[in-house]
């Protein structure tokens, strides 16, 4: 629903809005929108009242995506308020009584509240990418502020601890995760942006819905192949020569989220499980954190299931490093006969 535009005159209502006439122009969409992000129980009706209550403050809709997964309903906004007839304190408040009304949590995200991004790193037990958002954070290359650190189990507490960092262990005795705790986490520290550091828990869609294209994973494989659990183990066993690292976003299909950044290495035929591993992990954390800064800088877009770099192109890695790509053969090529 891009450029959804409502040229009409608005009819003057005692709710602290003014009656305005909506310009008849398509914004293009910017990363000056405001966002809303809709979660609750399936029902009918829903998208009409929320883009209705925007309609009636004269707000231009750019973009709009929903989806329900496992009986929960997600709709996500992307809004024009340039021109809208209330303020933002009015729109806010608006929406979180229509969302106590229809029993659905509403969040919206003004361009202002995002001036200061803030990251919330969940975790597990393997330390080494954690260390690298750190290690980036502390030298203050990483453009954004660690605000906690959350963990299904308390192994990593001690390297939080090292930075300054809260930590939050929200884990029961095997390992599974409190949801509404978390979320409860996430929401206390303002978290812009969700930073799977090698946290070995699957998300449900009530957590996956209220972060769409803000949780960023990495994953020990050249996705999508090897998905799931082991995948080093799955390389080993199929006798790949060049294995790999994936970062991507993370979406409701386990590890077939858009891509972001990938790295390789070869692996040798005498390899090891704790040889791929070794060689892997340095690369996890790179990866992973060159598409934090990716994400962080704007510099990333979603579209289709698929990412595109949209500036600064030059200043990433995207994939193989250029030794690797000037090693690679430039010819023969199909309709091209060398003059040499």
């Amino acid at each position: 629903m891009g450029g959804l535009l409502f040229d009409l005159v608005l009819e003057a209502v005692d709710d602290g809005c003014s009656p305005a006439r909506v310009p008849a122009t398509v914004v293009p969409m910017t990363s000056d929108v405001t966002e809303i992000t809709v979660i609750g129980d399936d029902d009918t009706g829903l998208v009409a009242r929320v883009t209705s209550l925007l309609f009636e403050r004269g707000i231009n809709i750019e973009d709009l995506d929903q989806a329900v997964r496992d009986g929960v309903f997600r709709m996500y906004l992307a809004v024009d308020t340039a021109e809208m007839v209330c303020t933002e304190a009015k729109l806010r408040a608006d929406l979180h009584g229509l969302g106590d009304e229809l029993g659905l949590d509403v969040q919206v995200r003004f361009p202002a509240d995002r001036e200061t991004q803030q990251i919330a790193v969940l975790v597990t037990a393997e330390s080494h990418c954690l260390e690298a958002l750190f290690e980036a954070w502390a030298n203050d290359d990483l453009g954004a502020d660690i605000g906690v650190v959350i963990g299904n189990h308390g192994s990593l507490e001690p390297l939080a601890d090292h930075y300054g960092i809260p930590f939050h262990d929200v884990g029961t005795e095997t390992g599974e995760v409190d949801e509404a705790e978390l979320l409860d986490l996430l929401a206390s520290y303002d978290a812009d942006l969700i930073v799977l550091a090698r946290f070995m828990r699957i998300l449900s869609p009530n957590v996956v819905f209220r972060y769409e294209d803000r949780i960023i994973n990495v994953h020990p494989s050249l996705l999508p192949a090897f998905p799931g659990a082991e995948a080093y183990r799955q390389a080993l066993e199929s006798g790949v020569r060049v294995a790999g690292v994936t970062a991507h976003y993370v979406t409701t299909d386990l590890d077939q989220g858009p891509i972001i950044t990938q790295r390789a290495f070869d692996v040798p035929d005498d390899a090891e499980l704790g040889e791929l591993k070794e060689r892997g992990q340095p690369l996890e954390a790179d990866a992973l954190l060159e598409a934090v800064r990716l994400h962080l800088n704007g510099d990333v877009s979603v579209h289709r299931g698929r990412t595109t770099v949209r500036e600064n192109a030059d200043r990433y890695q995207l994939g193989l490093p250029e030794e690797a790509r000037a090693a690679n053969p430039d010819r023969p090529v199909d309709g091209i006969v060398s003059e040499d």
